[in-house]
């Protein structure tokens, strides 16, 4: 099923996306899509109709630095043992076509295309053979970053933390095996990233296991992957696009406050 968070003639609501291109409808959920059967209210409109919004909005985003071998050595690091964690707030996130506001005074922003992973159930210290249960689908997301001041900084919470620095979307993918997807980044058309999750050095139930030993995981709460090489900048008026296999392609514009 793929789920998404819609604004409506009649308001905001979760649905799930039926069909493709011209012949796509949405079919609008009662209340929140957790659980295994969500209840339908009976309302459906043309995809073209209805705007998507962030599929979900979690109550943390929890992302993993340097889980590609090639972009950790892109950068000049070292794989760390284990994942390295760190926090997103929740008003970083926007859904599909949303502009990516660059701040005044921070020099490079850059786009880093990642798998994301939805939590579905509260969780804690979950083991990694039981992950699969407490995820309910995954997401295209984009972990902006301020890179002047990630490195000026030491710690990154200002560097990842603006407002509009964690694009999410188009939906969520509920039946999917995310071991081995394509995933790739464009910025105006230009292939920047292409990377497979098969190549996470630390993989999806591993994540699960490690971020829930640490904090307690809600449903709908994002799980950031880690981003593969070939990450760059991005300026105002430009474009970026990111393509995960199987889940679909999130787009946003890039705009200078």
């Amino acid at each position: 099923m793929r789920l998404a968070r819609i604004a409506h003639p009649g308001g905001v609501a979760f649905a799930s996306i039926e069909g493709d291109g011209d012949d796509a409808q949405v079919l609008e959920i009662a209340e929140h899509p957790f659980g295994k059967n969500p209840n339908f209210t009976g309302k459906r409109w043309p995809l073209a109709d209805v705007r998507l919004l962030a599929p979900i909005l979690p109550s943390k985003v929890i992302a993993v630095g340097r889980n590609y071998a090639k972009h950790a050595a892109e950068f000049g690091n070292e794989v760390p043992t284990d994942p390295m964690l760190f926090l997103k707030p929740s008003t970083t996130v926007v859904g599909p076509n949303v502009p990516i506001r660059r701040p005044r005074g921070v020099g490079r922003v850059d786009f880093e295309g990642e798998l994301a992973i939805v939590i579905g159930q509260p969780v804690k210290n979950v083991p990694a053979a039981r992950a699969a249960a407490a995820i309910l689908g995954y997401t295209v997301a984009n972990d902006v970053s301020a890179r002047d001041l990630q490195k000026s900084d030491g710690q990154w919470g200002r560097a990842k933390g603006f407002d509009t620095f964690c694009p999410l979307g188009p939906w969520i993918e509920t039946s999917l095996d995310a071991a081995d997807l394509a995933l790739k980044s464009e910025v105006d058309g230009v292939l920047k990233q292409d990377g497979r999750t098969s190549d996470l050095v630390h993989k999806i139930p591993e994540l699960v296991e490690f971020v829930s030993g640490v904090m307690t995981l809600l449903p709908g709460d994002v799980i950031l992957t880690g981003t593969p090489e070939g990450v760059g900048p991005i300026e105002d008026g430009q474009s970026v696009s990111i393509t995960i296999e199987g889940i679909g392609t999130l787009t946003n514009p890039v705009q200078d406050v």
